[in-house]
């Protein structure tokens, strides 16, 4: 019996990468607490996070990459801890804004972001001014956002100018705050906890759900390439079989 050369022997597919993963940050307090420091320190130790996870994301090939920083339920926070996250949000586009821009990285942003201070607003405008015309990968930055709130806002749009029989699931689609990402393969929540929070209740349809108990702050270049192989091993039917 003939044997095929090596050369010619089939070589395992290589895994699946998700071509557009979302991320919910959770965990920076309790990162905190289990240090004795205050919550701030875990809320700035989770900007660094957001560094190194963003650049493993480029590194491993996935398209694009949307971060739950701030959600329109937030606000519930004591004022001082929203001030915090503000003053960290300012913090890590002056700091990374030169990176992403070097590496052709495009930055989006989802939610109503206009409600936050003007200069914040104005710092955010000129950030996706200065990378809107990158080629690159996408990473969305969720503030102020809501899901609950995009899918509303979108069917009174659709209601102002479509009739009831022409508001297709398409026609909704392309009214979200999403609709030039690729659709969402896999959705990550650390920290442990189970649910969405509100979080692209509508993208993540069919998007694969993956919760691991790491805390946001701890959840690194490696974590995230954990997360991206176990994606490789599930089999998405769509409802098929």
């Amino acid at each position: 019996m003939s044997t095929a050369p090596l050369s010619a022997v089939a070589s395992p597919a290589p895994p699946a990468i998700p071509r557009h993963v979302a991320i919910i940050m959770d965990g920076n307090g309790r990162w905190a607490k289990a240090r004795h420091l205050p919550r701030f320190a875990g809320h700035k130790a989770g900007v660094d996070a957001v560094r190194h996870v963003t650049r493993a994301a480029r590194a491993l090939g996935i398209e694009a990459l949307t971060l739950y920083a701030f959600s329109s339920e937030n606000w519930r926070r004591p004022e001082e801890e929203v001030n915090d996250l503000m003053g960290l949000l300012r913090l890590f586009i002056r700091r990374d804004l030169d990176e992403l821009a070097r590496e052709n990285v495009r930055l989006r942003v989802i939610g109503d972001y206009r409600r936050f201070a003007p200069d914040l607003v104005e710092l955010v405008d000129a950030a996706i001014a200065r990378t809107a015309a990158n080629t690159g990968p996408i990473l969305a930055i969720a503030l102020n956002y809501g899901a609950q709130a995009e899918l509303a806002a979108a069917a009174r749009r659709l209601a102002a100018r479509l009739a009831p029989e022409d508001i297709t699931e398409a026609a909704i689609e392309a009214e979200l705050e999403t609709r030039d990402l690729p659709p969402l393969d896999l959705m990550i929540r650390t920290s442990g906890e189970h649910r969405l929070s509100n979080f692209l209740l509508w993208q993540a349809a069919y998007a694969e759900l993956l919760f691991v108990d790491t805390l946001w702050p701890d959840f690194d270049g490696e974590a995230l390439a954990d997360a991206v192989a176990a994606f490789g091993r599930r089999q998405r039917r769509y409802g098929g079989l």
